[in-house]
């Protein structure tokens, strides 16, 4: 069983406050997620994040093919970090971890994906060819988009 990670960091110049406050809206995912993934929540999405929240959304991730994504999120610290876990989706394990620290003018943010992709050796052949080139391309927008909404960090 091969688990892959993908590690992103990037600073912006808002406050630690600020940052949670978008982050943890799950509503807003949508503004920092590709057009072209067709994201949709379905349900879940309260204002107030907590730990043992479950979010369902939609998304067209490959082939306009739409795909159910439950997650759960199994981890809080307010202001500082939370996890989201998926039950039912794309993937045969996803554990985020998003944390954001405050540094001299702005913040810092972290997010670790820890995942495994279905289908055995077939998976992992496709993996470097399919699978990471899209996770990176969608944190690359992810990261372009928060730099649209709140500056670049300098």
């Amino acid at each position: 069983m091969k688990i892959y990670r993908l590690e992103t960091v990037q600073k912006l110049p808002i406050s630690q406050k600020e940052a949670w406050d978008f982050l943890s809206d799950p509503k807003n995912l949508k503004a920092i997620t590709p057009d072209y993934m067709g994201f949709e929540i379905v349900s879940g999405a309260v204002e107030k994040m907590y730990a043992g929240q479950i979010i369902q959304y939609i998304v067209t991730p490959v082939l306009n093919i739409p795909t159910r994504w439950v997650t759960e999120i199994t981890h809080v610290d307010e202001g500082n970090y939370f996890v989201d876990e998926q039950r039912f989706g794309p993937y045969s394990l996803w554990h985020h971890k998003h944390f954001i620290k405050p540094i001299e003018n702005g913040v810092e943010m972290i997010d670790i994906i820890d995942y495994k992709i279905p289908f055995g050796i077939l998976g992992q052949m496709v993996h470097p060819f399919i699978v990471a080139p899209k996770l990176k391309e969608i944190f690359e927008y992810r990261k372009q988009s928060l730099n649209e909404l709140f500056g670049e960090y300098i």
